[in-house]
């Protein structure tokens, strides 16, 4: 070959990795690592506690009872469901009025916590798809803010439950301090399930329909109307260590750990440690499971 044709050999093509790597770019819109996230998310954290609270304020902002809806509308379930099983269905396993009442609100208001985490997160991508296109932060933002909306919301009903709770006769002790914990990590499952969801949803939005079915069958089988234990034990037809299963599922547990804290009856007389192993172990599992779960497909919300 003559030195002109060496001349005028074209340059070697740089691949395009290559080429961005000199240059410090990166893809738009990449997944970061894992602890890089988890940075990201805490550098966000009052974006997620502003939108939390702002959603919570828009969500009755049309009715004219305004916020008292966020404790009349469980209530008003709970009314309801006292009518049907405690009145109608004598489904009270031998509890008392004014032991069943503390019972069945606080069932009512610890299961619509995670329920309405759930159908948050379920469209908390698909139903903010223009927030996701335009802005860059990271999309676990949005369930973890939903469900510290539903929490928001929780702790409003607590009021209510604390004075029905004394109105029948059950007054505060030191139990009630576990209140907290139990709420805490009742959250961190919420939010990973929310994640979960999250993540379904942004994909099948035929998913928010399904929901509320999955929803309704989850909460007849953990205790929220009535004494699992006490019904299962009145059916010879059920095994009785079905009532160890049911009551081993995370929306039994925490509703147990808020009715030990607070309900002063020989049924509820101590917290079992098991209880508490089963909290700690459901939201460590959700939790962390979620998250990681909801990371993994950063990249694709909001996409196609």
């Amino acid at each position: 070959m003559s030195e002109t044709t060496r001349a005028s050999a074209p340059p070697r093509a740089v691949p395009l990795a290559e080429l961005a790597a000199r240059h410090g770019l990166s893809v738009s819109g990449a997944r970061p690592s894992l602890p890089a996230y988890v940075r990201q998310l805490w550098a966000r954290r009052h974006f997620i506690t502003a939108f939390s609270r702002a959603k919570l304020a828009a969500q009755y902002s049309q009715a004219k009872l305004g916020q008292l809806w966020q404790v009349a509308t469980p209530l008003l379930n709970a009314l309801v469901y006292f009518l049907i099983f405690g009145v109608i269905l004598e489904a009270r396993g031998g509890m008392s009025t004014g032991d069943y009442i503390p019972f069945l609100v606080a069932g009512v208001f610890v299961f619509t916590f995670t329920q309405s985490s759930v159908m948050s997160g379920v469209k908390s991508i698909s139903g903010n798809l223009g927030m996701v296109r335009a802005l860059h932060f990271p999309r676990a933002s949005l369930p973890i803010a939903f469900s510290l909306q539903q929490l928001q919301q929780l702790l409003y009903s607590m009021i209510v439950l604390a004075a029905i709770t004394i109105g029948f006769g059950h007054y505060p002790t030191w139990t009630w301090l576990l209140i907290f914990p139990a709420l805490l990590l009742q959250f961190v499952f919420n939010a990973g399930l929310a994640m979960i969801f999250a993540r379904l949803g942004s994909h099948t939005p035929d998913m928010a329909q399904l929901m509320p079915f999955v929803l309704r069958t989850w909460m007849y089988a953990s205790g929220v109307l009535f004494p699992l234990r006490a019904m299962i034990e009145d059916n010879d037809t059920v095994p009785l260590w079905a009532a160890d299963v049911l009551e081993a599922n995370p929306a039994a547990v925490y509703m147990d750990l808020i009715r030990y804290a607070m309900i002063d009856t020989p049924q509820y007389s101590g917290v079992p440690s098991l209880t508490w192993a089963y909290a700690l172990g459901w939201a460590l599992v959700i939790g962390i499971g979620g998250f990681v779960y909801f990371w993994k497909a950063e990249e694709r919300y909001g996409r196609g």
